[in-house]
């Protein structure tokens, strides 16, 4: 499977979000193409250490359906906060869970509901936060 080839990184504050979420005991969960399946896989960062091209919580991303060569927009949010009109969507549908942790430039594969699909990741924009660092 391609995903194998990109890492999913992770800041700590997403990792423990979605840990939380998924309810799970990572070290048992062996179904590739799941958010648990990249939560046991993935490498975990000091928050302020996340490159600033990688999809987390709240990212803002622009994906091409290497298929169809369509260009995809949307924001990828807790459950509570998913709306499709404003295109957000939860971290539990297959295409954020897909999605999490890889970087621009990045090709994900991943099985959705109406098959294996493709796509490249062409543009990550993340909020900035309000406590930088000096």
């Amino acid at each position: 499977m391609n995903a194998e080839k990109n890492p999913v990184l992770l800041c700590e504050e997403d990792f423990r979000l979605l840990k939380q979420l998924v309810g799970i005991s990572l070290v048992n969960d062996n179904e590739e193409m799941t958010l648990a399946y990249e939560l046991s896989r993935a490498i975990v960062v000091k928050d302020n250490a996340l490159p600033p091209d990688t999809v987390r919580l709240n990212s803002k991303v622009r994906v091409q359906d290497m298929a169809s060569n369509k260009n995809i927009d949307l924001t990828i949010v807790m459950p509570p906060h998913a709306d499709i009109k404003e295109k957000k969507i939860s971290i539990l549908t297959p295409m954020a869970a897909a999605l999490i942790g890889f970087r621009k430039g990045d090709e994900v594969e991943w099985k959705m509901p109406s098959g294996m699909k493709k796509y490249k990741v062409l543009e990550v924009t993340n909020p900035v936060k309000e406590e930088q660092d000096a």
